[in-house]
């Protein structure tokens, strides 16, 4: 018995052509048959045990993911529309989260108050000095590490997407090459947001990261058009959480742990 089964497909033009839709294209005779030929014939699709792949005369390409760069759109609990996009192996939105409500429908508190976000150890959230008229686009909501803790029962990313653990971030951080140049690639470009010089900011990556500011756990609200600050699931005890941080005078994407009072921007990541 053969180790593996290959299907072959003869086209009369031997290319594989995968469109955003997530289909294969083709054009001419379709021919099936066995084959366990090395290096297989440009239009061989095999079954990896998890996914259909089609062979394009240098590498596997998955039938049934986006490509690198595919994007798409999704909805929060609010109505507010995110693009997406497929960084190596992940899916992510490519602007800050803005929601109000958990996706089962529930209210995430606003505190605009100082003196009563100092006070939180429960979810709380705001927007850059308490103006959502200002600030809800593009800079998102800011929510404290307690609001995003919860990745299934009071989740805050639409269904089919949770906030990102640190070991995810570390994923893409390492897929851009590491923590810099990795900021550089995340960083939205120009200086439309960020201060200047926006050192590297090329958002060849596509995550388009935005200079949201934060705020401190006694309220106040520092840093906009300076750093991107972006909470992580994971919790590092009782106190603190883990986070990455984007500046405008580096290319860094840095892992740093901080008070879970803070008030940061967040990004959802598709299940």
């Amino acid at each position: 018995m053969k180790n593996s089964i290959f299907l072959l497909i003869y086209l009369s033009i031997c290319t594989l052509l995968y469109a955003q839709e997530e289909k294969l294209n083709v054009s001419g005779a379709i021919v099936i048959s066995n084959s366990e030929k090395l290096p297989p014939d440009s239009g061989t699709i095999q079954w990896t045990g998890t996914d259909f792949q089609g062979w394009n005369g240098t590498n596997w390409v998955s039938l049934t993911m986006p490509m690198d760069g595919t994007t798409g759109l999704v909805s929060d609990i609010d109505g507010n529309k995110y693009i997406t996009i497929k960084i190596g192996t992940q899916i992510w939105m490519t602007e800050n989260l803005r929601t109000t409500k958990y996706n089962n429908g529930n209210p995430i508190p606003l505190v605009s108050n100082n003196l009563a976000w100092e006070n939180l150890s429960s979810p709380g959230f705001s927007w850059y000095n308490n103006d959502s008229t200002t600030y809800a686009m593009p800079y998102g909501a800011m929510y404290n590490y307690y609001a995003l803790s919860d990745t299934s029962s009071m989740n805050v990313c639409p269904m089919g997407w949770h906030i990102p653990s640190n070991q995810e971030w570390t994923i893409l951080t390492s897929y851009l090459g590491g923590g810099s140049p990795a900021g550089g690639k995340m960083k939205e470009a120009g200086l439309a947001h960020w201060t200047s010089p926006n050192t590297g900011g090329t958002n060849e990556s596509g995550f388009n990261a935005l200079p949201g500011g934060f705020r401190f756990w006694n309220g106040t609200f520092v840093n906009i058009l300076n750093n991107g600050d972006y909470w992580s699931s994971s919790s590092l005890n009782a106190t603190r959480a883990w986070y990455r941080f984007l500046f405008f005078d580096n290319t860094s994407a840095s892992q740093f742990d901080d008070d879970k009072k803070l008030g940061f921007s967040a990004r959802c990541l598709k299940n």
